[in-house]
């Protein structure tokens, strides 16, 4: 069958979501002649500030949504916890890439695990747990220490719990009556690595190399690219990234979170059907951002070159650096290599993700160091 015919400049693209991602979405769409509506229940958002149009709605309201879809080409979403109703809602009128399939099984941690282990891909051992029967039942399959997660509505560590005992896990399950949890077995890792990488409507395939990602109290805290890595590790980490998208027929970006084992061995973390926080730093070292290659994935152009022309690194900007009042945005952009991005977000909490600085180097470490550097400057 014959592609459908591509969503050219001039279209409206919709947007379901409308946080930072959502707002760099909308940048790269504005850049190439696109207008953008964004759909969510917040007014003044991050991608609402630089869409041509906000819809304030609740995601449940479907008529709402409908309305939504008839006035743009094509829809999109910038984070995986819309509704798979909302997605399948506005489907009825154009439509929705990547495909309410994809958020229906990258939502659900069970049903994206199971997916995977059923497609043979290498994933963290894991047992369903909604009773406490079930989890002694895994304690005993896959020992402790473990990692029990809610199945639904979880990122940046959002509930999830270390488990050293049966005790605790019998806490947490008492303390959420009717939550459904994956349990998984504790995994000993060298390093943590992610794959973000683009699908087209024609199957085409685009990837920006292993990026290596370190964490501070489960949020991400830098990302370096390229990650040092054995060539077999990344021969595999980026064949398997490929085989996930084709599994879930992905038109869009999709990012794939892996453990690296100290034999270069991966196992499959998490997934993220959308452009992914590690991927902040294709904006200013490749030639095509991810969240361009989004863009083009979705309204069917051919996929950009997603060559890298330097080195970078990422490092997050929580709302912890204004305990102190303004940071002081001159000394971080007075280091050479540094770009600001800041999301538009009026109040600093703790832990918020309020924006992120790239820094470009000859090497890794490079990158790494002024990235670090940046961040203390302010």
């Amino acid at each position: 069958m014959a592609n459908p015919s591509p969503i050219l400049p001039g279209s409206t693209v919709g947007v379901l979501g409308s946080g930072q991602l959502g707002r760099m979405f909308a940048i790269a769409a504005r850049q190439m002649g696109y207008r953008v509506h964004t759909f969510s229940p917040d007014s003044d958002t991050p991608t609402g500030q630089v869409a041509d149009k906000e819809i304030v709605a609740a995601y449940d309201d479907l008529d709402a949504v409908r309305d939504f879809a008839r006035n743009v080409q094509v829809v999109t979403f910038e984070f995986e916890n819309v509704p798979f109703a909302t997605a399948t809602a506005a489907a009825e009128i154009v439509p929705v890439r990547p495909g309410g399939l994809v958020l229906h099984t990258t939502q659900h941690r069970l049903r994206e695990k199971t997916a995977l282990a059923k497609a043979g891909f290498p994933v963290t051992p894991f047992r369903a747990v909604r009773t406490i029967a079930d989890l002694h039942t895994a304690i005993a399959e896959l020992g402790l220490p473990a990692v029990l997660k809610t199945a639904s509505f979880g990122y940046d560590g959002k509930g999830q719990v270390k488990l050293k005992t049966a005790a605790e896990g019998e806490a947490a399950i008492a303390a959420s009556p009717g939550t459904e949890w994956i349990y998984e077995a504790f995994i000993n890792f060298e390093k943590e690595v992610s794959v973000v990488a683009a699908r087209g409507v024609d199957g085409s395939f685009r990837q920006w190399g292993v990026i290596e990602n370190r964490h501070a109290n489960h949020i991400l805290d830098l990302s370096i690219s390229p990650a040092v890595l054995g060539p077999q590790a990344q021969h595999d980490a980026l064949n398997i990234a490929r085989g996930v998208c084709e599994e879930l027929d992905v038109v869009g970006v999709l990012c794939v979170e892996y453990f690296v084992a100290a034999n270069g061995k991966l196992m499959i973390n998490e997934l993220a059907p959308r452009p992914h926080n590690s991927g902040h730093l294709t904006i200013d070292n490749s030639v095509t951002s991810q969240f361009e290659q989004q863009l083009r994935a979705v309204c069917g152009l051919p996929l950009g070159d997603t060559t890298r022309h330097s080195c970078a690194a990422m490092s997050n900007l929580l709302g912890d650096i204004w305990q102190d009042g303004e940071p002081d945005w001159a000394a971080a952009c007075a280091i050479p290599g540094v770009k600001l991005h800041l999301y538009g977000k009026a109040e600093p909490r703790k832990g918020r993700k309020m924006g992120h600085l790239t820094a470009l180097g000859d090497t890794p470490q490079e990158a790494a160091k002024k990235a670090i550097a940046a961040r203390e400057a302010l």
